[in-house]
């Protein structure tokens, strides 16, 4: 599965990441983009995003606007 490219995350959108501490296991965290942190178009492990709750991670997947999990 390859990671979506910065253009398809942005701010408000639901995602799922996996957090530095998770990447051995690859549990990934749900959650809603408040700023894109790593500011290439792409990158092999996922664009570094930081969520609403403060949780910081690379975006594995996007689910889609805000409230709709």
């Amino acid at each position: 599965m390859t990671p979506p490219p910065r253009s398809a995350i942005r701010p408000s959108l639901t995602v799922d990441i996996v957090q530095k501490q998770d990447q051995p296991t690859g549990r990934l965290t749900r959650g809603v983009v408040a700023q894109l942190l790593t500011r290439s178009p792409t990158h092999p492990h996922g664009i570094k995003v930081r969520l609403t709750s403060g949780q910081v991670g690379r975006v594995q997947a996007v689910v889609g606007p805000a409230g709709e999990d």
